[in-house]
């Protein structure tokens, strides 16, 4: 048989603002729809952030994902993954808000402090129809990503009585160790889904030994306890995504991590970029996971036990 392989759609985020592409899902109608779409091209799991409709500013307020989180999952059968990281603006408490009311399968969850370097995409947009937006970016200069050992515990904390599981974000191999660190105490338990996260600005790079030492350390570490996925940034997404299929790992793609289907061509649709994700898993002579699929391979609770 062959091998499953686990595509994640990230279809909005918080790194990218709205003057950068028009095809950026704001709205929740938006996010919606661009989530059935990713789910419909082939994702398992969509991967979810949410937006203030007005000025596509990141809002972590539970009321801002529940109209878009319950038409998801009526019209998919995809596995509902709710962000915790929101924005590297924000705290922990506000952050953890939407998992923890929500319940979801899974939720995200970022394994250490980081500089998270945004303001060199100033360099590529000079114009901007929401005040915020070149702030934020700027802003990142002086900014520190903050996932203290204390607000991780308080995630896992939080979100541990409600059987969510994590989509781990480990954007540099000292993460790698942390998570371990919270295995030997118990706060986590295996299977782990590990998502490798290459080419931002102040985490791991997008070098191909890059990815491979990632590989080779999560494996040290966590042996057959774990799924590992990566993302790739920009540029990167397609080019990281094919080398960790070929090394048995899954893969994310979106708009999230990038706003380009090709050089200089902006992506149309978070669809647009699952479909090529998918070209090159089958081209591989692999299959994709079905959201099913993916519920077994992750030992998620199901979509039944979410609070949406």
């Amino acid at each position: 048989m062959a091998r499953k392989v686990i595509i994640t759609c990230a279809v909005t985020g918080a790194i990218h603002t709205p003057s950068m592409s028009p095809h950026l899902p704001i709205t929740p109608e938006e996010i919606a729809e661009a989530a059935i779409g990713a789910a419909e091209a082939g994702a398992a799991i969509v991967h979810l952030h949410a937006r203030d409709p007005k000025n596509g500013k990141p809002d972590q307020s539970p009321e801002a994902f529940a109209p878009f989180l319950q038409v998801v999952k009526q019209r998919t059968n995809c596995v509902i993954n709710i962000t915790t990281g929101g924005a590297p603006t924000m705290l922990v408490e506000e952050r953890v808000r939407p998992a923890a009311h929500f319940k979801p399968e899974v939720a995200s969850l970022n394994m250490g402090s980081m500089n998270f370097g945004l303001y060199p995409m100033l360099n590529r947009f000079k114009e901007f129809k929401y005040d915020w937006e070149q702030p934020y970016l700027e802003g990142s200069r002086d900014r520190i990503f903050r996932n203290t050992f204390a607000d991780i515990e308080y995630i896992l904390t939080t979100c541990s009585e409600n059987g969510t599981r994590f989509e781990i974000e480990c954007y540099d191999i000292g993460h790698l160790y942390t998570l371990a660190h919270f295995v030997d105490r118990g706060v986590i338990k295996p299977p782990l889904f590990v998502q490798s996260v290459f080419g931002l600005l102040g985490g791991i790079g997008p070098h191909p030994e890059d990815v491979a030492h990632m590989k080779r350390t999560a494996d040290r570490l966590f042996g057959n306890d774990y799924q590992w996925s990566v993302l790739g940034a920009g540029r990167n997404q397609l080019a990281i995504a094919a080398q960790a299929a070929a090394m048995g790992g899954n893969v994310r793609v979106g708009l999230e991590d990038s706003l380009w289907i090709g050089p200089g061509k902006l992506a149309e649709s978070n669809a647009q970029q699952v479909k090529m994700a998918r070209q090159i898993i089958e081209g591989l002579g692999l299959e994709i996971a079905t959201p099913d699929d993916a519920r077994n391979m992750l030992s998620l609770k199901g979509g039944d036990r979410v609070n949406f």
